[in-house]
């Protein structure tokens, strides 16, 4: 569900007259980000005067390394400095959906109310946003009826989607399916959405991910196999491959794969926050040691805390 952004068009907006790069650090921060280079655009961002896309990128670069109330903090702000930007409200309603799953009851019922408000208020503001509305969509979907969840609306956002994204409408409408144990019917509508999608590797990697979830694990390998094939006929689809190499990794299913598909994503030309590369680093780092690889392991880790020093999960690796 998150916006997909190449090395290669960040670097093409950043350069000007004569090839040198423009002198806007906004851009190169964002570009750092991109690249999953943690460190770096936070040092960029830090040495910046206050503004709201600062703060949204801030919040960002904060999100990828999982401090969820940090990047709360600073996604406020952004709404704080300019409440007409769909996109700050939309990120802001992620870190508060994010701190939500992880709160105690009381807290997570007003955080999710909250999330709940954002991605409103992010559709209301731009109602064609396909990302907004997908993030809204899966929130009725999954959330109860006491903090603003439920299928009807669902189904209703899952409609807007028909006109600006039909394969994410499909997808929303398996995951109401899907919520309601009617997984035939959701089987469908991932399979309607792999079918309609401009990028279909994607989505062949969430209809993998359903059959992770039903305990599956063949057809969920067959899946990510497709979604490899489709991805090597679009070059904006390496998150795909991440994404990919998560399923086979939580159904222990062919690692030498899972491994592979990480080392293609890094060393392809699109890095994407949605697959930031410190994380892609530290999960290839996790494989090759499984596989008794324990200096491919290490040399891993090793990159992925020098994009981002103190991600926690690669510290936390043990080797």
């Amino acid at each position: 569900m998150r916006r997909i952004l190449t090395i290669a068009w960040i670097t093409s907006c950043m350069v000007a007259v004569h090839g040198q790069p423009a002198p806007d650090s906004l851009s190169a921060a964002n570009a750092a980000l991109q690249a999953g280079a943690a460190d770096r655009a936070l040092a960029m961002l830090n040495s910046l005067p206050s503004s709201a896309e600062a703060h949204n990128l801030r919040c960002r670069v904060l999100f990828t390394l999982e401090r969820w109330d940090a990047a709360a903090a600073e996604c406020e702000r952004a709404v704080q400095t300019d409440g007409g930007n769909p996109g700050y409200h939309m990120w802001l309603g992620r870190t508060l959906g994010e701190r939500a799953s992880r709160a105690s009851f009381m807290s997570a019922f007003s955080e999710a109310k909250r999330s709940r408000a954002e991605f409103e208020e992010a559709v209301r503001i731009d109602p064609r946003n396909a990302e907004a509305l997908a993030d809204l969509g899966e929130f009725y979907s999954s959330a109860p009826g006491i903090v603003g969840g439920g299928d009807e609306k669902a189904n209703r956002v899952a409609g807007e989607l028909d006109q600006v994204d039909p394969a994410r409408a499909h997808e929303l409408r398996a995951r109401i399916a899907e919520s309601n144990k009617d997984y035939g019917t959701a089987e469908r509508e991932y399979k309607q959405a792999v079918t309609l999608s401009k990028h279909p590797a994607f989505q062949w990697m969430t209809l993998g991910s359903f059959y992770r979830r039903r305990d599956r694990a063949a057809d969920a390998e067959a899946a990510v196999q497709n979604g490899v094939k489709a991805a090597q006929r679009d070059r904006t689809a390496g998150v795909a491959l991440f994404n990919g190499a998560s399923v086979l990794t939580r159904v222990n299913r062919n690692p030498a794969l899972a491994a592979k598909m990480l080392e293609d994503y890094l060393n392809g030309p699109v890095k994407t926050e949605e697959a930031p590369a410190f994380v892609a680093h530290t999960r290839l780092a996790r494989i090759l040691a499984q596989m008794g690889d324990k200096n491919g392991a290490q040399k891993e880790r090793d990159q992925a805390l020098a994009l981002a020093h103190d991600y926690r999960p690669a510290l936390d690796l043990k080797l």
